[in-house]
């Protein structure tokens, strides 16, 4: 399929993006969403695995994600006519003696399930998912947040993840003090399409409704923030207090369109695994919604890649090398 008509750079489309939590996609209807403008449906076959093709029956157009799954296939509502993993039309009730037309059928994509995620790619991906030893680890429990809609584009969401800047005034008192704005420096190394960088900062202390950090015991506690950005919108985020504690956040950035965005964050975490996952989950929603309200607010709803269209100062570091990165790998708008 070509998709040379699309706003979006081309080698977004060779991507693995994020669909879907796993849980998302049932084992008995399709899940219908979009990527990058193209109507997507997501299903699974009767061994669990998932599948992914253009969410469009050729025969009038009809959503094939409003129909259901019967001998592993996705049948159209309209018509009924059936089609296979492989996006080939096997059943055409209306015409059951014709020989089914080649043209009836519908592109598939490349697609496999990680992270508690379903992934997508339109053409053979260019880049590796990350890899997250912790995710794999008996210790570390798993919690699944949002996910988070924003009317904006997926690199806006994923650069409000990057700056630091923002904490003391969007969230005061939970990843933030108006009495320390200042941002440590911090340097930003790119190795091929990951961009590393770490801080040590001051951070406020567990407030009482959301009890997240392992930083109780600690007098003036210090968070040590090791960070991953994968190109274009992924990030694998380890949290550390100096002790063995430590936390996990892999976030990721479903582009939608250019101004549409779908945000999953998964916690993992070795201490405090009784607690419910309501905590997690509330205090990321809190986090989320605060951040919304102003990265709706931006404009362009796309990162401007172009450095003079925005100031830049030097605790920008890490948004100016995911910009200058997302430029030098062909990922920019």
């Amino acid at each position: 399929m070509d998709f040379s008509h699309a706003i979006f750079p081309e080698k977004l489309f060779a991507c693995w993006h994020p669909v879907g939590y796993g849980h998302e996609i049932p084992s008995d209807k399709p899940f219908g969403t979009f990527l990058l403008d193209e109507p997507l449906v997501v299903w699974r076959t009767a061994d669990g695995d998932v599948h992914a093709m253009r969410d469009v029956c050729i025969h009038r157009g009809t959503a094939l994600s409003l129909g259901w799954i019967k001998d592993d296939c996705i049948v159209c509502p309209y018509h009924a006519w059936q089609f296979d993993k492989k996006g080939d039309c096997v059943k055409i009730p209306q015409a059951p003696d014709t020989e089914i037309p080649n043209k009836a059928k519908t592109p598939t994509y490349h697609c496999q399930e990680k992270f508690g995620l379903v992934w997508v790619a339109f053409k053979t991906p260019v880049y590796e998912l990350p890899d997250i030893p912790e995710f794999e680890n008996q210790e570390w429990k798993l919690v699944k947040t949002g996910p988070f809609d924003w009317k904006s584009d997926s690199s806006r969401q994923v650069e409000n993840f990057t700056d630091f800047g923002h904490f003391p005034w969007v969230h005061p008192g939970l990843l933030g003090d108006p009495e320390r704005p200042e941002v440590p420096e911090c340097k930003v190394t790119v190795k091929d399409s990951v961009l590393h960088y770490s801080v040590v900062r001051p951070e406020a202390t567990n407030s009482d409704d959301f009890p997240i950090f392992a930083n109780d015991d600690v007098v003036q506690p210090e968070r040590q923030s090791v960070y991953e950005l994968h190109l274009p919108y992924t990030i694998v985020l380890r949290l550390g207090w100096g002790g063995r504690k430590g936390m996990v956040y892999f976030f990721t950035s479903q582009p939608i369109s250019h101004k549409q965005c779908r945000g999953f964050c998964i916690i993992g975490r070795n201490y405090d695994r009784d607690e419910p996952d309501t905590i997690l989950q509330e205090f990321e929603q809190v986090i989320f919604d605060q951040d919304k309200r102003i990265v709706e607010s931006q404009r362009p709803e796309q990162v401007p890649f172009d450095f003079t269209e925005e100031l830049h100062l030097k605790f920008d570091a890490v948004a100016m090398n995911y910009r200058r990165a997302m430029k030098k790998q062909g990922l920019h708008y």
